[in-house]
């Protein structure tokens, strides 16, 4: 097993069952990328991001190919996988599996990583939810995969790995009206900016919200605001701030044993 600096989530550890929430911290990358950085869509040299997928494979006891991470593209879709995809990843945003040995990754820097298992039904998710896909149904979608499968929603366990937390997050009001529009009760989760025209928005929690009402009960956030911790974890927003051009991908990954 290949030593990495993981968070892993309480409400996770059930036998049976592997995760991890990596962070930046080991890996091959450098420069802007230094590090764990997963993501093949990153500008990063395409071999370290290899490397670097292997070595995460390798810390859950797995092969490189059997870790599957699907193209994202910020949307409710979600695919079920039984081995390697034969060709070019999905578009999607969510994996499912009931197979043992296939790993379900999820990338993101700041997006919420979601991973979620029966254990008894043996069935396991992870998702990425931006704000787009939370808002669309990412959270719900996955559960409902997990169901398709097998899996019974009184029995699913689910945690919201490292994301952009709600002090980092700041938005303007038309993001707080597209919440409003699809329903009122969102604006629980939008706090006061420092400006009059800017608010605060809480992903996580927005994130757990969904995953409640998908009848996932005593889902947990693992905390930590990936924007805030550089040294921990890539982010989009913190990237962009600085002018850096690109960004490395964070994995969040759980696998059947």
């Amino acid at each position: 097993m290949t030593d990495l600096p993981v968070i892993t989530a309480p409400v996770l550890d059930l036998p049976g069952v592997r995760h991890a929430f990596f962070t930046r911290r080991g890996g091959v990358s450098e420069g802007i990328y230094a590090g764990l950085n997963v993501g093949l869509g990153s500008k990063d040299d395409q071999a370290r991001v290899r490397e670097n997928r292997a070595l995460a494979a390798a810390y859950l006891g797995r092969p490189p190919q059997a870790l599957l991470t699907a193209y994202q593209i910020h949307s409710p879709q979600v695919v079920v996988a039984d081995g390697p995809w034969p060709g070019e990843a999905p578009q999607a945003d969510g994996v499912v599996t009931a197979t043992p040995g296939v790993i379900c990754g999820a990338l993101a820097a700041d997006c919420a990583p979601i991973l979620a298992v029966d254990p008894v039904a043996r069935v396991v998710a992870a998702a990425h939810a931006g704000w787009r896909g939370a808002l669309s149904g990412v959270a719900e979608a996955a559960i409902a995969q997990m169901v398709a499968l097998g899996a019974d929603r009184r029995r699913i366990r689910a945690a919201v790995g490292p994301c952009i937390g709600p002090a980092s997050y700041e938005v303007g009001l038309e993001f707080e009206a597209a919440f409003a529009e699809a329903d009122p009760a969102h604006l629980r989760f939008f706090a006061a900016g420092q400006a009059s025209d800017k608010r605060h928005f809480d992903l996580p929690g927005f994130v757990l919200s969904r995953l409640a009402a998908a009848g996932v009960e005593g889902a947990q956030w693992v905390g930590a605001d990936t924007c805030a911790l550089p040294d921990q974890f890539f982010s989009n927003r913190r990237a962009f701030k600085q002018g850096e051009g690109d960004y490395g991908r964070l994995l969040s990954a759980i696998v059947l044993t």
